[in-house]
């Protein structure tokens, strides 16, 4: 009787460390892109169509409301694998595309 329970015990020790252990991982240095809010249409349509005809190819692949450098922000995956943040004002105007590295085109 007591083997079973030194098991059991074990076993729900090993699990609490393991999900521990990830809620910790996902919350030191985690992207933030799980409290993104996406752009909905009709502006998710005006807005990729901007960041489209900015960067002239590649897909949409991101997009997000209330970005802290503009109203909206567009990712897009060029052909080459290489991400481009297309930041828009109110008025779907680009003002400015940045690398996905972070540094200013």
């Amino acid at each position: 009787m007591r083997r079973p329970t030194k098991v059991l015990i074990t076993v729900v020790a090993a699990a609490a460390a393991v999900g521990t252990g990830a809620t910790m991982a996902s919350a030191g240095g985690a992207d933030d892109d799980a409290t993104d809010t996406p752009i909905t249409s009709p502006d998710l349509e005006k807005a990729s169509a901007a960041a489209m005809a900015h960067t002239r190819w590649g897909e949409v692949t991101g997009t997000e409301v209330g970005d802290e450098e503009s109203l909206y922000e567009v990712e897009v995956t060029l052909d080459d694998g290489s991400q481009l943040d297309v930041q828009l004002d109110e008025s779907f105007a680009v003002v400015s595309t940045e690398p996905e590295d972070g540094e200013e085109d």
